[in-house]
């Protein structure tokens, strides 16, 4: 099981998108757990204040450190957590999430994940306590909860018993350095455009081939990017190299 410790201003964001699909059901049959835990619960004055001016000036508040530094140690003593714990500070200017860095995470006990808001964190949050800092994508959004919440999905997709069979994660786009190849159901014909003949040939081997082939195809077509990490046979290198010869 996988335990995601959430640092938050706004716990009750997280309860309806976690209360269905593969996530609610992980959470109902005990393969993960979401504790919400509630920024404000630190602060150590009658209002509560968790913002503040930024020395120096500037627009906006950042959230103070004492309240989060305090939720961590919190969490740390109370749930036992081991020293080494990931502590994962979500905010704009941490690496990208890629499906490597999910791998990397479900194989833990626990993650903390400290969800930003205002005009960011104080700086010394960065410095001092993180042990990781993620971001979903180059641009901003009004706080870490979404990024959180984006998160918890991907790691608990990878957790056993999650899903249905474990080929559908190892099959998702990314989990093999590729784009996932055109997929398709019935009917067979919808609006005169059909289904690949191979995929109902029921020749397992040739399907194979062809949707490898596709996963690169499409690869180069939307994400060549990607093409510079895939692991290539030579005959997949040959087969790339005329996929941008007739391209050219």
């Amino acid at each position: 099981m996988v335990q995601f410790h959430v640092l938050t201003l706004f716990p009750d964001i997280f309860q309806s998108p976690f209360a269905h699909g593969v996530v609610g059901r992980a959470c109902e049959n005990g393969l993960i757990k979401i504790s919400l835990h509630d920024i404000r619960a630190y602060a150590n004055d009658r209002h509560r204040t968790v913002d503040d001016y930024a020395f120096g000036g500037g627009p906006g508040m950042l959230m103070k450190p004492g309240p989060i530094f305090d939720g961590v140690m919190d969490l740390k003593q109370s749930d036992n957590l081991s020293k080494d714990v990931p502590v994962v500070l979500l905010t704009p200017q941490g690496r990208t999430l890629t499906q490597h860095i999910v791998e990397d995470l479900a194989v833990q006990d626990d993650i903390v994940l400290i969800c930003g808001r205002y005009e960011g964190v104080d700086s010394r949050v960065h410095q001092h306590l993180a042990t990781d800092e993620i971001s979903v994508g180059d641009y901003v959004l009004s706080g870490g909860e979404l990024p959180a919440m984006v998160l918890i999905e991907a790691v608990a997709r990878l957790v056993p018993g999650v899903l249905g069979s474990i080929e559908s994660s190892q099959d998702d786009s990314f989990s093999k350095g590729l784009l996932q190849e055109p997929q398709y159901t019935r009917p067979s014909e919808y609006k005169g455009w059909t289904v690949p003949k191979i995929l109902l040939s029921g020749n397992h081997a040739e399907i194979l081939k062809w949707r490898r082939r596709e996963s690169i195809r499409r690869t180069l077509e939307k994400r060549p990017d990607l093409l510079e990490n895939a692991e290539l046979s030579a005959e997949e290198d040959i087969l790339l190299d005329h996929l941008k010869s007739q391209e050219s």
